[in-house]
Parts: structure tokens; sequence; C-alpha cells
């Protein structure tokens, strides 16, 4: 114990003989602690907020639209409109048992949506209840989304955007059980969306959409054919597996050839998380490599201040081996030295890029690059980084140190 205690009255003693070359040593390492820190952190950031943007619309789900044949089939000829009925989606489910949730969709567009003297044209949809939790359309509180009841009754009913929510009722009005006009007809708001972040949409954004129960839509409206199907793999590993099943279920009921893929179009997002996982992954090694090769140029700096201690030290050393010193703890001594500085300089490093990142979280940035997280694997890839850097830059000095022989240094 006292051993390590007159080793460290011997550090401090030593940086503090040279101050401006210990902060000149000790900044390149901050420097470099907060370059990868902050870096880190920000490519862990930008990967949430696209996560976050491209779940928008829906977590794993693919969605499947009618197209037209492009080659004959069993007598049929090509360019042939293929047409989705309400029921294949049941059809779907029941066949490809790797399939989870599967929904049709109505759509219309332009209608108006009416309260008062406020009026909006917007996309109305048709759904069943497991549409909603597909595509992240969670009420507010003290609403609900459709439920079998509305689909069986056929009820007038009707989920409603938060955004023309606020175009109709107004911000601060709880528009839940109240009444609009759609078309010509009263339905009742049974939920509002709760807000979403959804940059992309097939159809329109569903802050702007209302939702209303299939089987309204399609009585209603007088559709025979639906829009499109929604549909969920229970293991998104499937999805290959699943669209080859499609167009076999699909292409025996409407007759058409199943390696025929014009007559179908399925737009998995599932292919979207698969980019974004490469994507972020490459962009943290590059920016991980970025902030190593800062922190790396000051491990540098380092290891030729350490080289310069050996060399202004080196009496001192022949003095130490010659009375008894063995060379393990010449060489403890120079790596605890260089461990001390890179240590001391990643606490100040680790504590200024958090309050960075505390500044950099507060400006209006989260839109567009998300806000910068300092996750455990940031914190656990920086020490790693730092050890390293640390143990390379002390051990071959302090290798050098030890192996000198007793006579020349004395004679040094």
């Amino acid at each position: 114990m006292n051993h390590i205690i007159d080793t460290l009255r011997e550090i401090f003693y030593y940086l503090g003989q040279y101050k401006a070359r210990t902060f000149m040593t000790m900044f390149g390492l901050i420097w470099g602690t907060i370059t990868v820190i902050v870096l880190l952190s920000f490519g862990v950031g930008v990967e949430r907020q696209m996560s976050k943007n491209m779940h928008g619309m829906g977590d794993g789900i693919a969605i499947l639209w009618p197209n037209r044949t492009s080659q004959p089939f069993k007598g049929y000829g090509r360019d042939r409109q293929i047409r989705f009925l309400e029921e294949d989606a049941t059809l779907l489910k029941g066949e490809i048992k790797e399939i989870e949730y599967c929904s049709p969709e109505y759509g219309r567009w332009g209608v108006p949506i009416r309260v008062g003297d406020k009026i909006n044209k917007t996309n109305v949809g048709g759904a069943i209840p497991e549409y909603g939790p597909m595509r992240n359309l969670w009420p507010e509180s003290g609403g609900r989304w459709l439920n079998e009841l509305d689909i069986r009754d056929r009820k007038r009913v009707a989920f409603i955007g938060n955004k023309i929510k606020d175009l109709l009722f107004g911000e601060k009005v709880d528009a839940v059980g109240k009444m609009i006009y759609i078309g010509d007809s009263p339905f009742i708001v049974i939920g509002v969306m709760r807000e979403k972040t959804q940059p992309s949409s097939y159809t329109t954004r569903d802050q702007d959409r209302v939702v209303i129960p299939a089987s309204t839509f399609s009585s209603y409206f007088g559709n025979r054919y639906i829009n499109n199907i929604i549909y969920k793999p229970r293991d998104a590993r499937d999805a290959k597996f699943i669209q080859q099943r499609i167009y076999e279920v699909l292409g025996k009921k409407y007759v058409f050839d199943p390696k025929d893929k014009e007559a179908l179009s399925i737009w998995d997002t599932t292919e979207m998380d698969k980019f974004l996982f490469y994507f972020s992954l490459g962009m943290k090694i590059f920016l991980g490599l970025i902030g190593v090769i800062t922190l790396t140029v000051g491990g540098i700096g380092l290891a030729n201040i350490m080289y310069v201690v050996v060399q202004e030290r080196t009496r001192e050393i022949g003095i130490r081996r010659a009375v008894g010193a063995r060379k393990k703890h010449i060489l403890g001594q120079f790596i605890l030295e260089s461990f001390f500085i890179i240590g001391f300089s990643a606490i100040i490093g680790f504590v200024v890029a958090v309050l960075l990142l505390q500044v950099l979280s507060m400006l209006p940035i989260e839109e567009y690059v998300g806000k910068p997280v300092l996750n455990l694997p940031v914190a656990v890839i920086s020490i790693f980084v730092l050890s390293m850097i640390g143990f390379f830059a002390g051990y071959f000095p302090s290798r050098k140190a030890s192996r000198l022989v007793v006579v020349d240094c004395l004679r040094y």
C-alpha cells in the first residue's frame, strides 16, 4: 500500500514539474475522448430517429396491391386487371400461418369532412380492428380504436387523425363523442390518433386521415373491391417465403401464374429495416473510426512524452535498479503513470462530452439528426478504446525503461 502511495506521489511530482507538457498531452487525449463519445452518440441518435421515422407507418408491415398480369395463363390473356375482395385478407391469413395480422383496406380520396362551417377534403379509409395496431394508430386518452361490434353492426363511427381533429374542432376541444359529417352522413368520433412521427405514407399521412369500419365503408360508398391489403409476418425472416405463398394463394384464386411478379405489388417495409441496420452500422463505424483516429493521435503524443520521460529519468532508473528495484517495478511504475494520465484525461473528456451532449440535445435538431444518446455500448466502446491506447502508449516506453542496463544508466 505504501509503495503505491509513494508511486502516486512521484507521478504527481513529475507531472507538476512539467505542467505545460502535461497539459498538452492531456489535451489531445481529452479532445479524442470527447470526439469518440460525441460522434458515437450522434450515430445512435441518428439511427433511432431514422427508425422512428420509418416505423411511423407501422412496424414490420407489408402492403399488398393488386396489379395487372404480364403474361398469359390457362387461356387468359396478359394485361388482365386483378382486383381484391375484402375476404382475401381472411384467405391469406388462413392459408399462410406465417402471417400474424392481416387487414383489408378501403380508401377514397377527396371526401369532404365537415363540422359546422369547417370543412376539409381528405382521405377516408375503411379497415378492421387488426389494422390499427399494425399501423401504429393508437388513440389518445379517452378514445378507442375500431372493434368487432363496429364491424358487425356497420356502425357509423370514425377514428380521426390528430391534425384533422385540430382543424375541425380546435386544439383544446375533446372530439371524442362528437359528430362529424363524412359527405352528407353523420359519424360519431370514437377516437383521435395519438401524435406520431410519420414522414412517409402510401396514401395520406395518418394525422390527416379518417378511418371507419370496413363494413360501413363498403355499404356507405358502395365499394365492392378493396384498395389493398396490409399484413404483418410473425417473423420478419419469413418475409420472402410469405411473398411467394401470397402469389401462390392469390394466383390460384384469380388464375394467374404465381411466377408473374407483375400481377401483384408488395412493399415490404422490413427491407427498410435491413437498409437502416447496415446504413447505421456503416455510419457508426465511420464516425467511430474518426474518433478513434483522433484519440490515437493523442495516444501517440502520450507515448512520445513517455519516451522523453524515460530518457530524462535514465539515471534515476539506474539508481533504483542498483538498490534492488526489479524490472517489473520499473515497468509497472511507468505503465501506471501513463494510465494515470489517460485516466484523468478520460474523466475530464467524459464530463465535457456529457455536458456537450446535454447542450446539443436542447437544440432543435431532433427532427433531422435525432437526439445524441450516450448509451451503455457507447460508454463501453469508449472505455475499451481508451484502455487499449493507454496500455500501448505506456507499455513500450515502460518496457524500454525496464530493460536499460544499470551500469549504462549510472553513467548517463
